[in-house]
């Protein structure tokens, strides 16, 4: 198991450590799990995308990761930034499920409070999008 606790403080850690397990477990294969020490990120390796990530040329495409901020933990999804679809039905499914309101720009989901992690939801929202659909989607833009 990777060692998370230079990620996040002790008082979030097992939030962190649930929702990285929930990713594992539901994100669909073809997706490579790298550790930068600032958080843990999912992307489309060079091996199945050669382009890349035209920001940084020679680097795999993101699609998924998650950072303990300041004040909440974040998952980025650049799924739901690109696809309006795939936006609309987490905005649907969230209100419905979580108590409190939906904290997102357009890629982040914030969890200032991590008693209200929708872990199940979260596990759903990443396993609607392959790498193939991530790149298709990413080359549309």
């Amino acid at each position: 198991m990777m060692d998370y606790t230079t990620l996040v403080d002790d008082k979030r850690l097992d939030a962190f450590i649930r929702l990285i397990e929930v990713i594992d477990a539901n994100l669909p294969d073809g997706f490579e799990k790298m550790n930068d020490g600032k958080g843990i990120h999912y992307v489309v390796p060079l091996s199945t995308y050669p382009n890349g990530y035209h920001v940084t040329p020679g680097t795999p495409l993101p699609f998924l990761s998650v950072i303990a901020q300041k004040r909440h933990i974040a998952l980025y999804h650049m799924g739901v930034y690109s696809d309006p679809n795939l936006l609309r039905w987490f905005e649907e499914a969230y209100a419905k499920e979580v108590p409190t309101k939906l904290d997102m720009g357009k890629s982040c989901i914030r969890f200032g409070n991590v008693k209200h992690i929708p872990y199940e939801l979260i596990g759903e929202l990443v396993s609607k999008m392959t790498p193939a659909e991530w790149v298709h989607a990413y080359e549309q833009r």
